[in-house]
């Protein structure tokens, strides 16, 4: 019998094939804008309307090109991430940071509280809170993938594997996702379509926030304690081969001294950072879209940088290009919640230290450039896997067939009583996000059907918000239209359906969970419901 798994480039063909049959059984439709006068009020609202489907033979294979370009942006971030990295890594610099890190969590030991709870366990606990509170926040999504490069090889030294690296990050962000309290692109945008102020129903949200983090962080810590008393035990033991023979690397620069050209990367980038903080004086952070806090945060993280960069630079380069990671790590943080940085920003963000890391080990353009290609030649896999996954989507819309989907699960509420139509519309929001993975773009479809119909059978709009909010967000885990679950898949070389084996019972899990902390919303009285 044949019983091998799949390589992931097959599955995705298959599920391109599949979409494109479904457009030869499923009826053609679309919503369309329509304006009415309401008590001398105009009213626009979306209207279901049947039309021709457009079946797609030969469109497959035009898909994947289409799926390319409708996945660009995140297909040339993962490029030029992976050059970056490459030429940080070639400094080994994270390598000697790991180092220095393990053998902090060594002397931790030493404390008994510490030692009772674990210093590993702590440690990923941290890790997991930080990425959570990005994803609750901002809608920490596509950046995560920018660091699988850096705390996979950390999982790694740790004992652990590259499914527990995906897990503290990528995971940890998309459960602070699904259980937002601020996120400005999924809450945000629904409040907004539904006629709510901004951001209400904060408090239970966090209570929702609190208990999906614990499921989940205990289901990581749980698999990672597995794997740390029996490494062969990791579903990506022979897969993970790549990443132990880069922490295996011989540091043979750790005791190199410090280029000249160290200090001119420092100097130059002292300069810009000085001239940027002379442009912004002053900065509005804010916190999920609402009015924010003003600070002089370039001028402070400029100072910082002066004197922790000539610090690290009398310590060793490595500690440099280290603080230069730090720092770029900051000013992610800064762009996204003060600048409403995206993609483009933060892929030049991480160019300019690979450049700036490259420069400060002393390698000149064409070595610079040559490791920059070679990175972006391993990471090429990652990229090409996102923009075939992008097909799927493009046979659906190209299939006219999108619209009908959404509209026949939407008829399938009819005459329930509120715990089953709260229940019904979040599985149907979890069944759209297979189709539609983008938060904000499946938010401006369902929300203007969704809170008028909710009305009409007496629902609560916060509750019928909410049930969007966890049907967009739990899937995301393991659909594979999603471009961010396979580019971080492809970068930390973790099969999708082994992806899948290991996720598939912790998303049950969140589902089920997602489902009992929505029936407090339409039986108890809770503040913004």
């Amino acid at each position: 019998m044949f019983k091998k798994v799949p390589h992931t480039y097959v599955i995705i063909f298959s599920l391109i094939v599949f979409a494109a049959i479904l457009t030869w059984l499923v009826p053609g439709g679309e919503y369309v804008e329509e304006t009415t006068v309401v008590n001398g009020v105009e009213q626009t609202q979306l209207v279901f309307k049947t039309i021709e489907s457009q079946p797609q033979t030969w469109e497959v294979f035009a898909a994947m090109v289409n799926g390319f370009e409708k996945g660009a942006g995140i297909i040339v971030f993962i490029l030029m991430i992976g050059g970056a990295f490459w030429i940080m890594n070639d400094s080994k610099a994270v390598d000697v940071g790991i180092f220095s890190f393990l053998n902090f969590v060594k002397r931790l030991d030493h404390f008994k509280l510490i030692r009772m709870m674990g210093a590993n366990n702590l440690i990923l606990t941290l890790i997991m809170l930080m990425f959570s509170v990005f994803g609750a926040v901002f809608g920490m999504s596509e950046e995560t993938i920018a660091f699988m490069v850096v705390l996979i090889p950390l999982a790694i030294s740790m004992g652990y594997d590259s499914i527990t690296g995906v897990g503290i990050v990528y995971l940890a962000a998309h459960l602070g996702f699904a259980g937002a309290v601020l996120n400005p692109f999924t809450i945000g945008i629904a409040q907004g379509l539904a006629d709510l102020p901004l951001f209400s129903g904060f408090e239970y949200r966090l209570v929702c926030w609190v208990i999906i983090n614990i499921v989940g962080f205990a289901y990581i810590l749980i698999y990672a304690r597995k794997v740390k008393r029996n490494p062969k035990s990791s579903p990506v033991y022979h897969e993970d081969a790549y990443w132990r023979n880069r922490a295996a690397t011989q540091l043979e620069d750790i005791d190199k001294a410090t280029p000249r050209a160290a200090w001119w990367a420092y100097g130059l980038t002292a300069l810009a950072l000085v001239l940027f903080a002379l442009m912004h004086q002053q900065t509005t952070l804010k916190i999920g879209g609402g009015e924010g806090i003003t600070w002089p945060v370039m001028p402070i993280m400029a100072g910082i940088f002066i004197l922790t960069g000539f610090l690290s630079l009398r310590k060793k380069v490595h500690f440099f290009i280290l603080n230069l990671l730090a720092f770029t790590i900051l000013f992610l943080v800064i762009g996204v919640m003060g600048y409403a940085w995206y993609i483009t920003e933060i892929a030049a963000l991480f160019l300019a230290m690979g450049i700036l890391s490259g420069i400060a080990m002393g390698n000149d353009a064409n070595q610079i450039t040559k490791l920059f290609l070679e990175g972006a030649k391993d990471i090429m896999s990652a990229a090409l896997v996102v923009g075939l996954a992008g097909g799927i989507i493009v046979i659906l819309e190209d299939g006219k067939i999108v619209h009908t989907i959404l509209h026949a699960l939407a008829q399938s509420m009819s005459d329930l009583g509120n715990i089953a139509s709260v229940g019904i519309m979040y599985g149907i929001q979890t069944m759209i996000n297979i189709f539609i993975p983008s938060g904000s773009a499946k938010a401006a479809l369902t929300m203007p059907i969704m809170a008028p119909f909710s009305d009409l059978i007496g629902l609560s709009r916060q509750a019928t918000v909410m049930a969007f909010q966890f049907g967009d967000g739990f899937t995301n885990m393991i659909t594979p239209t999603s471009p961010v679950l396979i580019g971080v898949l492809g970068v930390a070389k973790v099969p999708y359906t082994k992806w899948f084996k290991w996720a598939a019972p912790l998303i049950v899990m969140l589902i089920v969970l997602g489902f009992l902390l929505l029936i407090p919303t339409v039986t108890m009285t809770l503040n913004g419901f």
